[in-house]
């Protein structure tokens, strides 16, 4: 297995070699002042006053038309499910149920999806909100095929109704942090898509996961 310093770890090293490294004669260098010094004497910026907190706080907690969005999902679903493990692997399919409901006040969508995956019983909840100090979509992902959190964030993209995440999760086969993509089209009210895409060893990108979900009636 490769083994790998965190960037942060080496960039972290290397401000300290910078700053500790002597000069000439011996003593350590000190960084000179630049203008980008923050002056003593700046003040922090003021808070709203308490009328205009309690409208920021009451535009922050309250539904809108994204969460509208999410709750016309509300319900029972047949998924259909295409996974590759590596460019043109062969793809492995399997079927799930879906259930979609509102939880808080309509403010967050629940996901709870049963099945079986690569010949195993499967189940997985995922977590979708809209952010209405972000301006984004939010989403969480667990099942029980591991022990972590997927997050991944996302803008609606109205012309094609699609909702385009990005995030980062866990490749359990390496214990490595990699990219993941993933788009959620909304084609008609009963029949939605879910593609999941992820990067290769030489960094190109390919579709790892189809889901079609079918309203069940």
């Amino acid at each position: 297995m490769k083994k790998w310093i965190p960037a942060a770890l080496l960039l972290a090293l290397a401000a300290c070699n910078s700053e500790n490294k002597p000069a000439g004669d011996g003593q350590p260098v000190v960084a000179a002042a630049t203008s980008e010094t923050a002056p003593a004497d700046i003040k922090p910026k003021a808070k709203p006053d308490s009328a205009t907190q309690a409208q920021n706080w009451q535009m922050y907690m309250t539904p809108g038309p994204e969460h509208r969005l999410l709750k016309e999902a509300n319900g029972n679903w047949e998924a259909e499910v295409t996974m590759w493990m590596a460019p043109g692997a062969p793809a492995q399919t399997s079927t799930m149920s879906t259930e979609n409901k509102m939880l808080l006040g309509d403010r967050y969508q629940q996901s709870a999806s049963k099945g079986q995956m690569m010949g195993m019983p499967f189940e997985g909840i995922s977590t979708v909100g809209f952010d209405n100090h972000k301006k984004k979509y939010i989403s969480t992902w667990i099942d029980n095929m591991g022990t972590g959190m997927m997050m991944m964030e996302g803008a609606y993209d109205s012309t094609t109704k699609t909702i385009n995440f990005a995030g980062k999760m866990i490749d359990p086969a390496t214990g490595e942090e990699c990219e993941e993509r993933e788009t959620y089209t909304v084609i008609d009210k009963d029949h939605h898509l879910l593609q999941m895409y992820a990067k290769d060893e030489a960094g190109k990108e390919f579709k790892v996961m189809q889901i079609h979900y079918r309203r069940k009636k």
